[in-house]
């Protein structure tokens, strides 16, 4: 649809529509107007007129441009993919995208196939990864609670270390609590000091840090992966009252 111009319209930057576009909810525009940017043919260049000067060689032009498209294709998308591991995934998260409700798992995270598409652009990946780690940060806390208890199961000296400090340390407040510990501060420090140094001698003995490093990678990669190729959806923003 074409609007006819008006003398009295007024023109918004870029950055205020997007910022705008964010705050109310519309995701999923933005993740369209940043396709759209990105798929924006550019400018012809002098060559092309040059190459149709020369019509015997117009099948090796051909063949070479369809070598080169697919080769520039390629490249871009593996630059594409390789921008995700330079992101920050939690600069934009806060305390608050915890405390809401979890998104449904089939309907809201997973979705359907057509709910995830190749990302147009560094920028577009970007964006994806900053508002579905936002939206999804209930889903992806669970994710690695499960790749934990899964790397529990698989390593079983790490489960008998994680059980082992989880009961020194009851052990410790029962005694704190039997022998009132805070009526004398420093020998509460020094049972603190060892108990300390007996749970960094199980953690590591017992190989719990290499079960929570597996979890944490797995559960990062998939985090990434998912938050990037995920498309962007409207997201529900509270009605203000009058």
């Amino acid at each position: 649809m074409a609007f006819s111009p008006n003398p009295l319209s007024l023109s918004v930057p870029d950055p205020a529509f997007e910022s705008w576009l964010r705050d109310s909810g519309y995701l999923d525009l933005l993740d369209h107007r940043t396709s759209a940017a990105a798929a924006a043919p550019a400018p012809a260049s002098s060559s092309s007129s040059s190459a149709a000067a020369a019509p015997s060689s117009a099948s090796d032009d051909v063949v070479s441009s369809i070598t080169g498209g697919f080769f520039a294709s390629l490249l871009s998308r593996l630059v594409t993919v390789s921008s995700l591991l330079t992101i920050n995934p939690f600069s934009k998260l806060s305390a608050d995208d915890f405390s809401g409700d979890t998104p449904p798992w089939t309907t809201g995270f997973f979705g359907a196939c057509d709910s995830y598409s190749f990302p147009a652009s560094s920028q577009q990946a970007r964006m994806r990864v900053h508002e579905n780690i936002k939206r999804f940060a209930r889903n992806y806390a669970t994710l690695f609670i499960v790749f934990f208890a899964c790397a529990l199961y698989q390593m079983p000296l790490a489960l008998v270390g994680l059980l082992a400090s989880l009961a020194l340390w009851e052990l410790f407040k029962y005694c704190s609590d039997r022998w009132e510990f805070d009526r004398h501060p420093s020998a509460r420090k020094l049972v603190i000091g060892i108990g300390q140094c007996a749970t960094a001698v199980l953690l590591t003995f017992l190989n719990v840090q290499m079960a929570l490093f597996s979890a944490l990678a797995v559960s990062y990669s998939v985090m990434l992966l998912h938050a990037g190729f995920r498309k962007l959806t409207p997201s529900k923003k509270p009605s203000r009252g009058r």
